[in-house]
């Protein structure tokens, strides 16, 4: 395969320098492109803990703030939100519940009819990678802090969260929402597990959509991660397709208000030394955004491409239970 080298910009505002890198030309539908040879920023944790600073959100709305990025969702951008609507066509963007114990769902739900069966009862571990849910701002640490700076150990306590808990999204989202659908603009069915998402392959839908992220969106990263479950089965939670860290100063740089994936956002490995998950680290610590994890984009990526529309209304609400790390929730995405 012929290579060419791309200068890829490592954003200036994290190096204020350019590495140059090899990338393939192009490959043919069903073939997945090969990860780049030279290691991406940031690599260490030295070089990730730059990066955390740049992106950070700490003391931008306050420092007693709840919300964080949902900040950005005004009543202005609510309104202009809504005026998307010309169909009234409704997508669910939530993944059926998972009952059956597999590789990829060691929590399954448990559903369990009463006496009579006419009541039910539920119960869950909604954590993971299974379950469609929304991750609080209290859910993820960084070196013993919360967004903000809250101390965790000050926050999260045997009751609950005491700041940051989900019970403050209780008014629910109402935006605009934007899928990036990786799968489809290189042709192929779905990402493969291991597979990067970096910033280049962001600025490239953004060009072959003409769509533009703008502050306040949602916006949904699709990996194909449920199609490629349909075909090849339960998948290894080490390996999965995801964003690389340096994709975290993309979406900081757009100012989002929420990021939601098919996965956990995170490409594993993570290919940053001593970080398990930097992307949800700098996503939810640093910038303060909420994080929609394993939402089902598929029929989503069939409207969108179908009506050749990759931007809509989203909509959903968490469960309001005070001092919660997150909600089991059922995004709702309107043409």
């Amino acid at each position: 395969m012929t290579r060419r080298l791309v200068t890829v910009s490592i954003f200036a505002v994290v190096l204020g320098l350019t590495l140059a890198v090899p990338v393939p030309e192009g490959h043919a539908a069903g073939e997945q492109a090969p990860a780049a040879s030279t290691p991406r920023y940031p690599t260490t944790a030295e070089e990730f803990d730059e990066l955390f600073k740049k992106v950070s959100n700490w003391g931008r709305w306050g420092k007693d703030d709840q919300i964080g990025a949902a900040n950005l969702v005004t009543a202005a951008k609510q309104k202009q939100a809504a005026s998307l609507v010309k169909q009234g066509i409704s997508v669910s963007l939530n993944h059926p519940a998972m009952t059956d114990a597999s590789l990829d769902n060691p929590s399954p739900w448990e559903h369990t009819m009463n006496r009579g069966f006419s009541t039910d009862t539920l119960k869950i571990s909604y954590h993971g990678y299974a379950h469609s849910h929304m991750d609080a701002l209290c859910h993820y640490g960084y070196k013993e802090h919360l967004f903000n700076g809250y101390l965790k150990t000050e926050v999260n306590t045997e009751k609950g969260c005491v700041k940051l808990g989900i019970e403050h999204m209780k008014t629910g989202v109402l935006t605009r929402g934007i899928i990036i659908d990786i799968p489809r603009l290189k042709g192929l069915p779905y990402l493969e597990s291991g597979v990067p998402i970096y910033p280049e392959d962001l600025d490239a839908w953004e060009k072959k959509t003409g769509v533009h992220i703008k502050s306040g969106d949602v916006v949904f990263i699709r990996t194909g991660r449920w199609a490629r479950r349909t075909d090849k089965g339960p998948w290894n939670l080490a390996e999965r397709a995801g964003l690389h860290a340096m994709s975290v100063a993309w979406l900081h740089k757009r100012d989002i208000a929420i990021l939601g994936s098919d996965a956990s956002s995170d490409v594993r490995p993570s290919q940053v030394e001593g970080i398990d998950q930097p992307v949800h680290t700098l996503i939810l610590v640093a910038m303060g955004t909420p994080i929609l994890d394993n939402c089902d984009l598929e029929q989503l990526s069939r409207e969108t491409g179908k009506r050749k529309r990759w931007d809509f209304l989203l909509t959903t609400s968490p469960l309001t239970v005070p001092g919660a790390t997150g909600s089991p929730l059922n995004p709702i995405a309107i043409f």
